[in-house]
């Protein structure tokens, strides 16, 4: 049985004429009545009445119509699958920095998988020039970044990650409702450095105090700094992302200070223009998805 026939049946009948059938069809009208009277043929009974210009569906034609529409739903969908199947590389290379590895990749990839269970992800962790080089040469299809620009690349903002002080249990801070940002002067500081503009904003923040705070730890590695913290070897500004475990379990508490409310880190997905756009697309919904419930539980 011809599809192509099975498609001008359910077009008429949904457009209501042969001749309204025929130019969403694109065909002329003796060519969608041939295309009937063959499936007539081919199913050996009369699919329409025919009343001047006026048509209806026969009894047999009645009975076949959800038939028809669902082979022709079957067909569709395949052919959906195997273009989107097409479209897609079979191994997801993927660039990102080590804060997005740790606190935002384990989330997401898992999600990905099942919506696309035949690709293969491979995950490479790195600074964002080297990765915004290696979009550039097609040696990554996508990668999570720091806010980024470049005329070859597609680059969509995925969150704004809130710069905050975390203190450990215990800390006078937690429950001092007149703390303020002149009181780390007095603190032991662990300063986590990663190079980023939003950085520097702290160190001029820093600058406009009496006396800088007595930096004792300084490192390039988030986890070192908060494990420093949790040991209370000192208190750090981090992005809120990568203590939202501690915060849950009050290990870590927020402070809050005007000065430092408007100092964020900004991470991008990039990718090259026209590029893997199906993969590019499902990474951006579902990890803003995910970072969307996370931000809305350390607001809570």
């Amino acid at each position: 049985m011809n599809i192509e026939n099975l498609e001008a049946f359910v077009y008429v009948i949904h457009y209501g004429s042969f001749n309204k059938a025929a130019d969403m069809l694109f065909l002329s009208q003796p060519s969608v009545t041939a295309r009937i009277q063959t499936l007539e043929r081919e199913l050996d009974c009369k699919l329409f009445d025919r009343f001047g210009r006026q048509i209806q569906l026969t009894e047999k034609g009645k009975q076949f119509l959800p038939f028809a529409q669902q082979i022709l739903q079957t067909y569709q969908k395949g052919r959906v699958q195997l273009h989107k199947q097409k479209a897609l590389p079979n191994v997801v290379r993927i660039g990102c920095t080590i804060s997005v590895a740790n606190y935002i990749i384990p989330d997401v990839l898992p999600v990905l998988k099942t919506n696309y269970p035949d690709l293969t992800f491979k995950l490479s962790v790195a600074t964002t020039d080297d990765i915004m080089n290696q979009v550039l040469n097609k040696e990554l299809d996508v990668g999570f970044v720091r806010n980024v620009a470049h005329p070859h690349l597609q680059s969509i903002k995925l969150y704004i990650d809130p710069i905050t002080l975390y203190v450990h249990e215990g800390h006078s801070f937690i429950d001092n409702h007149e703390v303020t940002i002149k009181d780390i002067e007095q603190e032991a500081l662990v300063f986590f450095e990663c190079g980023a503009l939003d950085w520097l904003q702290l160190h001029r923040v820093f600058e406009n105090l009496d006396n800088p705070p007595q930096i004792e730890y300084m490192t390039d590695n988030l986890e070192t700094a908060k494990k420093l913290v949790l040991n209370k070897a000192g208190i750090c500004f981090l992005p809120s992302l990568c203590v939202s475990k501690e915060v849950s379990e009050a290990k870590l508490f927020p402070i809050h200070f005007p000065e430092v409310s408007n100092i964020s880190l900004q991470t991008n997905l990039i990718n090259l223009h026209g590029e893997n756009s199906v993969v590019f697309n499902s990474l951006l919904d579902m990890a803003k998805e995910i970072l969307l419930s996370k931000q809305s539980f350390l607001k809570s």
